[in-house]
């Protein structure tokens, strides 16, 4: 990696990180661990097809935790010199000293440790001079401005590249880290007809350039979904099945999964306390996390404490299979790590048969949601009310859009109404999973 434009070399900053620990015990600490970062990225963006920003980002950092016991301190650093890796250490341990004990933190135990470290394809460097990215933006928006007249003002369109590595060590001797990549092209533009006027956008991201849509394809959509919601209309408050596109479903997954993880179950802050092995869901919903897949954006074979990753099946016909859980939030539980220290991995959610057209005249009459407001979402109760717009369905078939409408209900009462999950599946982050039809919500005019 001597040409990759960074200061170090992946197997320099990994000896680094395990000389980081050597000064943590010789400084007296019973364990310790360790993490340094090398990223680069640029972002380059235009509006109305003038280029309107050039951002680069080259950043690098090392953090430290450090155990007296079961006292705690932690410290970071962007100077990766000799010296201030030293006085970071010593400032983690210095730190320790005046915490309180905690008997639930520690390293995760050593047996559960990653043995070995496949490569995942995770790294893929997109090499675009600021001309050739602007380019790609210019194309990006001309698309979308080509798609209808009423389309009269542009938010911009942007491409991002980014790159790093990083390493990872602690005492119990283990030590990995690899290189990854992510880039995006993004849109966004403006619509108006008579006294209407509204704007929408489209993205995509990837570990590689040749895994997103075209510029022009993400321009086209965003034009699309922007006049697609010109001269919307308010609707009479009532409870209809409600159809999640797909963009939205994968926030939905999220409230789950937050609702499952480690830290608001063992604070007693989840709607879905002692639920391992309970129905939560509609026996539709099968979800999987997947460690593995190459490419993924959210792949890994190890977590941030280097516990081996697995894939697993976190829910079953609707029936929860397992938490996801740090060591630390494991012990305060009694239970063993998932290996989800720093979050979850890939997560794929089954489809079904239908796909979004499908879904619809499944649906028959109801409210498709394209774009959610507020953050109403009370995680203790799982009581769920959230600004929303989108379209009106009757019959089967899309008849205006609608905005300025609230939808309501309960995740826990949600989860169980799925009665379909489509098969047009959205990859943008780290959940895959088509759009959602709930059985019925509450939808309420603002």
């Amino acid at each position: 990696m001597s040409d990759s434009g960074f200061s170090y070399t992946l197997d320099e900053i990994k000896q680094m990180s395990e000389d980081v620990l050597k000064v943590a015990k010789s400084l007296g600490a019973s364990q310790a661990e360790a993490e340094l970062s090398l990223s680069i990225g640029q972002n380059v963006s235009v509006r109305m097809q003038e280029v309107e920003h050039i951002e680069y980002n080259r950043d690098k950092g090392m953090s430290v935790t450090v155990y007296f016991g079961k006292q705690k301190g932690h410290a970071s650093t962007s100077d990766l010199s000799a010296q201030a890796l030293k006085d970071t250490v010593a400032a983690a341990c210095n730190i320790a000293k005046y915490t309180a004990k905690d008997d639930f933190c520690g390293l995760a135990d050593a047996e559960l440790m990653a043995k070995a470290i496949p490569d995942l394809d995770l790294h893929h460097p997109w090499q675009l001079t600021v001309d050739e990215a602007a380019l790609l933006a210019q194309q990006c928006e001309e698309a979308a401005l080509a798609v209808d007249a009423r389309i009269i003002n542009s938010e911009g369109a942007s491409v991002s590249t980014g790159t790093g590595f990083f390493a990872y060590s602690n005492s119990h001797g283990f030590t990995g880290g690899y290189p990854s990549s992510r880039h995006g092209i993004s849109c966004s533009v403006i619509a108006e007809s008579d006294d209407s006027m509204q704007r929408d956008y489209w993205y995509a991201t990837a570990r590689t350039a040749a895994d997103l849509q075209s510029p022009a394809e993400i321009g086209r959509i965003a034009g699309e979904r922007t006049v697609k919601r010109l001269n919307s209309r308010k609707i009479k408050t009532c409870q209809v099945p409600v159809l999640f596109e797909a963009s939205l479903a994968s926030g939905l997954i999220s409230t789950l999964i937050s609702a499952i993880s480690g830290g608001n179950l063992y604070r007693k802050s989840s709607f879905l306390l002692d639920s391992l092995g309970q129905q939560i869901a509609s026996p539709l919903l099968n979800i999987y996390e997947d460690p593995f897949v190459k490419k993924g954006l959210a792949s890994s074979p190890f977590d941030n404490e280097g516990v081996a990753t697995n894939a697993r099946q976190l829910v079953k016909d609707g029936v929860l299979q397992g938490y996801v859980l740090s060591s630390y939030s494991a012990r305060k539980l009694g239970l063993k790590t998932t290996g989800n220290a720093g979050g979850n991995h890939n997560l794929i959610v089954q489809s079904g048969a239908l796909d979004f057209a499908g879904l619809l005249k499944e649906m028959g009459t109801g409210l498709v949601v394209t774009e959610l407001l507020g953050h109403g979402m009370n995680m203790v109760t799982g009581d769920y009310s959230r600004g929303a717009a989108g379209y009106w369905v009757e019959n089967g078939v899309i008849v205006h859009p609608v905005e300025e409408i609230t939808i309501a209900s309960n995740m826990a009462d949600m989860l169980k109404m799925i009665v379909a999950v489509g098969n047009d599946v959205l990859v943008q982050g780290s959940k895959q999973v088509g759009s959602i039809l709930i059985e019925h919500m509450t939808v309420a005019c603002e």
